[in-house]
């Protein structure tokens, strides 16, 4: 497309705060009365994962205090928007995200800010969690791009936005100083017009015919997208 070709583009709506129901987890506006206690198991907790605070701006919280002193900033937040994510079967909060740089006027949205418990991880689960915003951004309100950043050397990160759907754009060389380190920033997206094939893929994998009975997976996300 010529740069001077016209686009005709109008802005779309912010997105609202409000819950967003999949088959295993429920996205709620983050309510740290209602959600602190079983993201303080989930994220802090003896069986949390060790790994989780190493590539986020924050983290790890020794004391309660500081823990929900930060989630009631995100919580009052709206951009950052934060949603926790309620586990359907234990109707238990085991893990929060955001959208972020919301962009109405070009139709540019981020998710990031995530923090699962291990209990989320490399689950049907974490992949619906990502659906449910992916699904509202692309899909309902007609962003047209999606994006996802992080740091060059966080490797589950990256490999996850390449399962997702995300295309590599590039590498910020250094864009950010985080915990006092340097950090270069991978860059990746999925545009509006990549959308109708991901949110078909997305279906197809978490439909429960796609998992024996012991939950494992039968079709790879990545695969059902070719």
């Amino acid at each position: 497309m010529s740069p001077h070709t016209p686009l005709h583009w109008q802005a779309v709506p912010s997105p609202a705060h409000t819950p967003l129901d999949g088959q295993y987890v429920r996205l709620e506006p983050l309510d740290p009365a209602r959600h602190g206690d079983d993201l303080w198991q989930a994220l802090q907790g003896p069986d949390s994962d060790p790994a989780l605070w190493d590539y986020l701006p924050y983290g790890p919280f020794a004391e309660r205090t500081a823990f929900d002193t930060w989630l009631a900033a995100n919580a009052a937040s709206a951009d950052p928007l934060f949603f926790a994510v309620l586990d359907l079967s234990s109707q238990r909060a085991v893990g929060l995200l955001s959208f972020l740089r919301i962009t109405p006027g070009d139709g540019c949205i981020e998710i990031g800010h995530i923090a699962f418990g291990r209990a989320m991880q490399r689950s049907p689960a974490s992949t619906e969690a990502f659906y449910l915003l992916a699904r509202l951004a692309l899909g309902t309100l007609g962003y047209r791009r999606l994006e996802w950043k992080c740091n060059a050397l966080n490797a589950r990160s990256m490999r996850a936005a390449e399962r997702l759907g995300f295309s590599y754009e590039g590498l910020f060389r250094q864009h950010m100083v985080v915990k006092g380190h340097n950090r270069d920033s991978a860059w990746f997206s999925i545009l509006d017009s990549e959308w109708p094939s991901c949110d078909a893929a997305f279906r197809r994998w978490l439909a429960a015919d796609n998992f024996d009975a012991e939950g494992r997976q039968k079709q790879r996300l990545e695969a059902l997208r070719k």
